[in-house]
Order: structure tokens, then C-alpha cells, then sequence
């Protein structure tokens, strides 16, 4: 069975990739199987696709096993696109998704509904050799809430309505939220591309 690195220590992330290449003879495993602590993966690109073959490429030249890595955001329209690639870090380095969630609901306290508008987007990368790699995209247009509500999914999922909802991510079911997310589209691609090389 092929086993998969991916790079990163986010266990909510984690699940979801395992949910959405459940059917795949492989053995999905994570930076904490192997470190303790789980590094911080330097993430110096200025797009998604940037950071994410940065990470994999990381995780691959110390492996040197197939990784997958992804990155992804949310793009506010209002803001400019921010946080874009610095979501995670968007509060500051060091704190969470509350904070980030803090911070994006103070901006956009003022912002009528109707101009809240953003997406969700995300890229995957495959590394399977030194100089072979897969990229996979996704995207998701929605709107931002004016408060947090439920409580499944991670980061900004409490404040994102996807197009067509009138839930948030973090109220939806996992298999409904796989169906439309900007994960769930970018990793159908990646699980199409691993089915025809695996076999």
C-alpha cells in the first residue's frame, strides 16, 4: 500500500483529507508521525500554489516519500483579498483561528451584506519524485456572516456561507461540505490523479 505524507500538523485537516481519499489503496500519514514537536513548515511564497509545493517539497526532501501538501484561504473582496495566503497567520503569528475570526469580524463590522462577498481556494500538491509534482484547484464563492455559528469544520468555517446556503461551513454536514468546498473539489482532482497511477 503507497503511503502518503501530508504535510501538515492541522489534525482537523488531517480528517478531512483522509474523508475525501477514503477509497484509495493508501496509508495517509501526517508531520506527527514523524516529529515531536511537529515542525513549522517555512511558507515564504506569495500564492497558494507557491506555499504548497514549498511544504511538500520540504516534507519530501527529508522523507523523501510521496507528500501531499495543500494551502489554502479566504479571499474577502472588500479587504482587497485578504487574508488571502496569510489566513492562518492573519491575527498575528502564533494565534489561532478565534483570533483570526476576531480580527476578520471587527474589519468587516461596518460592511453591508450584500458586499461581503469572498471565496475559499485551495491548492494541492503532489510530490511523487524530486522533480515531480501534480498541482490540484479548488475554489468556493460565498459571503461572510456577521457572526460565528456551528460548530464542526475549522478556521473561518463558522463564518463562511457558501453560494446557494444559507449555512455556514461549520453548520453543514461533512459530506455536503465535501461536495461544494474548495478542499473537497481541489482533492476529488488529486484522488482522480492517484487512482490512474495507482492503478
Amino acid at each position: 500500500m503507497q503511503e502518503i505524507v501530508v504535510a501538515t500538523g492541522n489534525r482537523d485537516k488531517l480528517r478531512e483529507i483522509r474523508e475525501l481519499l477514503h477509497d484509495l489503496p493508501v496509508r495517509i500519514t501526517s508531520l506527527a508521525d514523524y516529529w515531536n514537536p511537529v515542525p513549522s513548515i517555512p511558507e515564504m511564497g506569495n500564492t497558494f500554489s507557491e506555499n504548497a509545493l514549498q511544504k511538500a517539497m520540504w516534507v519530501f526532501g527529508r522523507k523523501g516519500q510521496w507528500v501531499l501538501a495543500d494551502d489554502s484561504g479566504l479571499e474577502v473582496d472588500v479587504l482587497g483579498g485578504m487574508p488571502g495566503v496569510r489566513s492562518a497567520r492573519f491575527a498575528g503569528e502564533g494565534n489561532g483561528s478565534e483570533a483570526n475570526n476576531r480580527k476578520l469580524l471587527e474589519l468587516m463590522a461596518e460592511v453591508a451584506p450584500e458586499r461581503r462577498t469572498a471565496r475559499f481556494k485551495c491548492v494541492v500538491a503532489l510530490v511523487t519524485a524530486a522533480k515531480s509534482y501534480f498541482f490540484a484547484e479548488g475554489g468556493c464563492e460565498g459571503m461572510i456572516a456577521f457572526e460565528p455559528r456551528g460548530a464542526r469544520g475549522f478556521g473561518y468555517d463558522p463564518l463562511f456561507v457558501p453560494a446557494g446556503f444559507t449555512q455556514t461551513f461549520a453548520e453543514l454536514g461533512p459530506a455536503e461540505k465535501h461536495t461544494i468546498s474548495h478542499r473537497g473539489k481541489a482533492f476529488e482532482k488529486v484522488r482522480k490523479h492517484l487512482h490512474e497511477i495507482l492503478g
